[in-house]
């Protein structure tokens, strides 16, 4: 019988952010990450040949364009979570905007899991450092969830095997 794979629900997944000086495995749990998106640019390379082209066959120096990779360059990481009572997201934003983001950017990486809760897609990225912090607007009459939102700069972005 043929397996077919399966399609993974964006409702199961958790980001694992791992933070200098932190006793925890795990210094933070996201319920949204948007972002993911890594782009190659093109570099696109005339050349004349002496090529013998056209009708008549008399024209000279055909133009051939090839186009070659060029640099890759990866989006922002935007995270969102309800608000809690930890520090550590606030602290490593304080850390950089003081002046220390050489030694605090940080690798991490995002785990996608199917409905059975195991580990099925994961994607780790390099060298993080965040770059802007927001909450929710607040109110005392509204009954919603505040939300944390963090945007994440990043130098690198692979998927990788799940073992």
């Amino acid at each position: 019988m043929p397996e077919f794979p399966e399609l993974l629900a964006t409702s199961r997944f958790y980001l694992e952010l791992h933070l200098a000086d932190s006793v925890d495995a795990i210094d933070a749990y996201f319920m949204e990450c948007k972002g993911f998106k890594t782009s190659q640019e093109i570099i696109e390379i005339c050349e004349v040949t002496p090529q013998m082209w056209g009708k008549d066959g008399k024209s000279r120096g055909r133009m051939i364009r090839t186009k070659i990779p060029g640099n890759i360059s990866y989006t922002n990481l935007t995270l969102r979570r309800g608000l809690t009572v930890s520090m550590t997201v606030w602290n490593w934003l304080e850390a950089i905007q003081e002046g220390s983001w050489a030694v605090q950017r940080r690798d991490g990486s995002l785990t996608l899991y199917d409905q059975g809760a195991q580990a099925q897609v994961r994607f780790e990225f390099k060298r993080a450092w965040p770059v802007s912090y927001s909450i929710s607007d607040v109110s005392v009459s509204s009954g919603d969830l505040e939300i944390e939102e963090l945007e994440v700069a990043v130098e690198e972005l692979k998927r990788v095997k799940v073992v």
